[in-house]
């Protein structure tokens, strides 16, 4: 017995809507953001008084990583709080449901 077409569709439509919020950009752009952030906040937290010294006594590692994070965590914040809508699947295959 093979399945109904409706449930190749709606098995296609979970695939996709699965897909699209995988591959989101702001899941890829707050990621690296948050993990450069967190990396680069911690070199300005062990950063030596010869560092300073080159930077003006401005930890600008510190401030760097703490802006690189706020800006990831915003996107990851703005992710959860807006989901991707799931995609309208294409007419033909609507049609092909129908029948």
């Amino acid at each position: 017995m093979s399945p109904a077409p409706h449930d190749h569709v709606s098995d296609l439509e979970s695939k996709s809507a699965t897909a699209a919020r995988l591959f989101d950009i702001r899941r890829i752009i707050g990621g690296l953001f948050t993990l450069y952030g967190v990396i680069v906040t911690i070199a300005g937290v062990f950063a030596s008084d010869a560092d300073l010294k080159k930077a003006e006594n401005v930890n600008i590692n510190l401030w760097t990583g703490l802006a690189m994070l706020a800006l990831g965590l915003f996107f990851l914040i703005w992710l959860k709080l807006r989901p991707t809508a799931a995609p309208e699947p294409p007419a033909a295959l609507e049609t092909e449901a129908g029948k």
